[in-house]
């Protein structure tokens, strides 16, 4: 007998699988393994859903968004578009997490906590950005984990989602450093610190991280069951606007800069989503379905669409708490073209920010019965604690 059996017919594996993947867990041993979830031959699936055609019964299907569950949807004559009650049931039964799955969100921030610390002691003046994203990438494989996301490390912060790592980075420069670890069990994690390329923020660097540190203090404090998130991000876009106003970038009142949209010159996006599973979680069904609802309904204004939860929290959500300011020049350029927000924007001193780059600072945070719960261990967010951290 071969001391490598390729295993019978009916385990339901190919040789070829054998041969490229080696032996993995059925789908019939997983289910098994849970102990809640029946497993049914693929080979019944066909006549089993002719039968419920024949009875008139709904079949419910959520979102086919691989080409290959369309494909199958499709030869077993299913109608693809997705069920909105189903979507909804997922939804709901998702949106709240227990204590199990809360363990493994913080197991997750326990790696990202060493990733992040990592990360402020290895920038510095003359490296790649691709040299300190590979050594992370590395630490977090060889503890036999992966990142929730593709890592956002870079001095050009004011592209919110910038997927380039070519950068040199010099002293005066600062990094938007967004990043996240899967548990083991392939919950996530989502945060995001700014760090100084040099160890040391520089004057301007330290006025603007403040009024983002404090921004994301207060939106956090205000996270409550029955708070509408969307008032979150109002709150936390009227403290961006005041701290500017202070430093003579902004005029007149933040209440009604906000109302006229003009801190999304500085703050084009949302303030946070949904967090577990996926790092945007459950969003595959449908964003409107996960932040929404049939009265809170999105804002199509600039930067509000981009607001990606709105309606009111509750006990047992994971949400990301992530306000910043982003100096994007071609948006800068863009609005002074169109005469727009003049009488809110100096622009005239905002030209001498044009180069500044990011800031922005992000959380995980749990919403409990009595408010809510910043996850995981501490990861350095003070100035003070950045600045220790970078040159320890």
């Amino acid at each position: 007998s071969s001391r490598f059996p390729l295993g019978s017919r009916s385990s339901g594996v190919t040789v070829e699988q054998l041969v490229w993947t080696g032996r993995q867990s059925t789908l019939k041993e997983k289910c098994t393994y849970s102990g809640e979830v029946s497993c049914a031959q693929k080979s019944q699936l066909r006549e089993v859903v002719k039968t419920a055609q024949q009875q008139k019964r709904r079949i419910h299907v959520l979102p086919a968004y691989r080409p290959e569950h369309r494909e199958t949807l499709q030869s077993l004559g299913i109608e693809v578009s997705p069920s909105e009650a189903l979507i909804r049931a997922v939804v709901s039964q998702r949106s709240l997490k227990s204590s199990e799955e809360i363990r493994e969100i913080e197991s997750a921030l326990d790696m990202t906590s060493d990733m992040f610390i990592t990360a402020m002691q290895q920038t510095e003046p003359g490296k790649v950005e691709r040299e300190v994203v590979g050594a992370i990438t590395g630490m977090v494989h060889a503890r036999g984990l992966k990142p929730a996301f593709p890592m956002i490390y870079s001095i050009r912060g004011e592209i919110l989602h910038n997927p380039t790592y070519h950068h040199t980075m010099t002293a005066g420069d600062i990094v938007v450093y967004d990043a996240g670890a899967e548990s083991a069990l392939h919950y996530a994690s989502d945060i995001t610190r700014t760090i100084p390329v040099s160890g040391r923020f520089t004057q301007r660097q330290k006025e603007l991280y403040r009024i983002v540190l404090t921004a994301l203090e207060k939106a956090i404090a205000a996270v409550a069951p029955g708070m509408e998130f969307r008032s979150v991000h109002r709150l936390a876009a009227v403290e961006l606007l005041a701290g500017l106003k202070q430093l003579g970038l902004v005029k007149g009142d933040p209440e009604e800069a906000v109302e006229a949209n003009v801190h999304t010159l500085f703050f084009p996006c949302g303030v946070g989503h949904m967090m577990g599973l996926d790092v945007h979680d459950m969003e595959p069904l449908g964003e409107d379905y996960i932040g929404y609802t049939e009265t809170i309904q999105r804002n199509p204004a600039f930067g509000w669409r981009s607001l990606r939860l709105a309606k009111a929290l509750e006990p047992g959500y994971v949400i990301t708490v992530e306000p910043g300011i982003y100096f994007i020049p071609e948006l800068i350029d863009r609005r002074r073209a169109d005469n727009e927000f003049t009488d809110f924007i100096d622009y005239q001193t905002l030209e001498a920010y044009r180069d500044f780059g990011g800031v922005r600072i992000e959380d995980d945070v749990l919403v409990t019965d009595q408010g809510h719960r910043i996850l995981g261990k501490p990861i350095p967010k003070t100035l003070e604690d950045v600045e220790r951290t970078c040159t320890d």
